[in-house]
C-alpha cells in the first residue's frame, strides 16, 4: 500500500503544476481541428452541464475531430472558484477515483464529404468524479498529457444547502421600463443542512441565457432578516432584455429552408457553402412570435438518419446590413451564440465590406438548428461585454432564461462552494 501511494503522487504533482497558464481559459478551444463540442445532461441536448452532488446524474460530451484519425483523448476536472480562478486545493481533495479518464467511444464519420472522427463520453465515470460542490473546468487533452490541451468546458456541481427563489419583473424605472428586466432573488439556508451563513460568506451570480460574458455578481445582500437574504440591487439585478434570437435551419444541405438564400455544393472538392438571408437591425421592433432556444443549437439532420456520424459540414455565410450601409463608429460587430461559443474574438468578429456596405462572417457548422444574434462591443476595449441595443434592440417582454447560482466561502476555506441554484424564465408575453 505504501508503494502505491508513492506511485500516485508524481501523477498528482504533474496534473497540478505542469498545466500551461493558458489552460485556465474556460470554454476555450485550442485546436482548429476540434468542432461541434456539445456538453449537456445525458439525453437532453438543450440542458446545461450542471450536476447535483450525490445524485446519479451524468453529462454527455460529444465533439468532432476534423483530422479524421484516431487519437487518444483523455479528460480531467479542475476545481475553480466562483470567478473561475483555480482553487487552492490538490486534485485528491475534490476528485475520487482516477484523476484522468480516457475517452474510449469514437467512430469515423460515414457517408460525409468532410471526414471527421466523432468522440463521445458519459462523465463522470462510475467510481470517479467530483466529490465537492463548486465550479469545475473540464479539460480534454491528448495522450494523457495535460500540456497537450485541446479544449475546456465549464461544469457546475451544486449541493442543496440553500433554497433559492427568483422572480423576473418589469423595472419600476420609467427609462428602463420597456427595455430591461429585473430579478428579485431570495436565499434561505436549508435547516436540515445545519449550516448558518453570514452575509459576507454568500455571493450570488446570475447568468442570462447561459452566457458568462453577461454574468452579474452581488457579494453582499441588499437586506437580510435572520436566515433570509435578499439580492435586489439594481446594478446587479437589472439586465437588458434583448430580443428573441434569430435562427437558421441547417438540417438539410439539399433543400433550402426558409432562411437560406443559396446553397453551393462543389463537385470537385468536399466544400459546401450556404448563404443565410441578409439580416437587418431590429431595434425598435418586437419579435415575440419567434420561438427560440435562447442562443443554443441542436445537431440534427434531415438528409441522414444519424446526425452525429453522418452530419455534413458547410461554410455558412452570415450577412448583417447596418443602417445606411455604414459601419458603426467605434464598434465591432460579432456573431454571437453557442455557435461561436459566446465569445468575442477573431472567430466571431464580422468583417465590414465598405464597397457593399455590409458585415459578413463565414463559420464552419455541422448540420443542425442554430440560434444566433448580432452584438456590438467597443473596438479598443478587450474586456468589453456584448450589447444588443444597436443591432437587435431591447424589449422588456422578451423570453429569457436566467440561472441563479449561490456560492459560499466560509472563513478559512480555500475554495468557493456552489450551495444552491435555480432557473427562472421571463415569459411576460404568454
Amino acid at each position: 500500500m505504501r508503494q502505491l501511494e508513492f506511485t500516485i503522487f508524481p501523477l498528482i504533482f504533474c496534473l497540478t503544476f505542469c498545466v500551461p497558464a493558458n489552460a485556465q481559459h474556460p470554454d476555450h478551444v485550442y485546436s482548429r481541428s476540434i468542432q461541434t463540442i456539445k456538453l449537456n445532461k445525458a439525453g437532453d441536448p438543450l440542458s446545461y452541464p450542471l450536476l447535483v452532488l450525490g445524485e446519479r446524474e451524468q453529462l454527455e460530451l460529444q465533439f468532432d475531430d476534423l483530422d479524421a484519425v484516431i487519437k487518444n483523448y483523455y479528460y480531467t476536472f479542475q476545481l475553480c472558484n466562483a470567478d473561475w480562478t483555480p482553487a487552492s486545493l490538490q486534485p485528491f481533495d475534490y476528485l475520487r477515483g482516477f484523476l484522468t479518464n480516457r475517452i474510449r467511444n469514437y467512430r469515423p464519420s460515414s457517408l460525409t464529404q468532410v471526414r471527421y472522427t466523432h468522440y463521445q463520453a458519459l462523465l463522470p465515470e462510475t467510481g470517479s468524479g467530483p466529490t465537492r460542490a463548486g465550479n469545475y473546468l473540464l479539460k480534454v487533452f491528448l495522450n494523457d498529457d495535460t500540456t497537450q490541451l485541446m479544449f475546456t468546458r465549464r461544469v457546475l456541481v451544486a449541493s442543496k444547502k440553500v433554497a433559492v427563489n427568483a422572480q423576473v419583473r418589469q423595472p419600476f424605472d420609467g427609462q428602463l421600463l420597456r427595455t430591461h428586466q429585473q430579478l428579485q432573488i431570495g436565499v434561505t439556508p436549508v435547516q436540515s443542512s445545519g449550516n448558518q451563513f453570514t452575509p459576507t460568506e454568500l455571493n450570488v451570480w446570475v447568468l442570462q441565457n447561459r452566457s458568462w460574458k453577461l454574468a452579474h455578481v452581488q457579494k453582499t445582500p441588499t437586506l437580510f432578516r435572520g436566515n433570509y437574504f435578499e439580492y435586489t440591487d439594481q446594478e446587479f439585478s437589472l439586465f437588458p432584455a434583448g430580443q428573441e434570437w434569430r435562427w437558421v435551419d441547417l438540417r438539410s444541405f439539399r433543400l433550402r429552408s426558409e432562411r437560406i438564400s443559396r446553397i453551393e455544393d462543389s463537385d470537385s472538392t468536399a466544400r459546401v457553402d450556404i448563404w443565410v438571408n441578409p439580416d437587418n437591425p431590429r431595434e425598435g421592433k418586437m419579435s415575440l412570435l419567434n420561438r427560440d432556444i435562447n442562443g443554443a443549437y441542436i445537431v440534427e439532420s434531415r438528409d441522414n438518419s444519424n446526425a452525429q456520424l453522418q452530419g455534413e459540414y458547410a461554410w455558412v455565410h452570415f450577412t448583417f446590413i447596418p443602417r445606411g450601409g455604414r459601419a458603426i463608429p467605434g464598434k465591432s460587430i460579432y456573431l454571437y451564440g453557442e455557435l461561436t461559443n459566446y465569445t468575442l474574438d477573431s472567430n466571431s468578429k464580422m468583417n465590414f465590406d465598405a464597397s457593399r456596405g455590409i458585415y459578413t462572417k463565414a463559420c464552419l457548422l455541422k448540420q443542425g438548428y442554430y440560434n444566433y444574434q448580432y452584438v456590438t462591443a467597443d473596438e479598443k476595449d478587450g474586456k468589453s461585454i456584448p450589447v444588443t441595443y444597436l443591432t437587435e434592440g431591447d424589449y422588456w417582454g422578451t423570453e429569457n432564461e436566467y440561472l441563479v447560482l449561490v456560492y459560499v466561502r466560509p472563513v478559512g476555506a480555500r475554495a468557493d462552494e456552489l450551495v444552491g441554484y435555480t432557473w427562472v424564465r421571463s415569459a411576460f408575453q404568454q
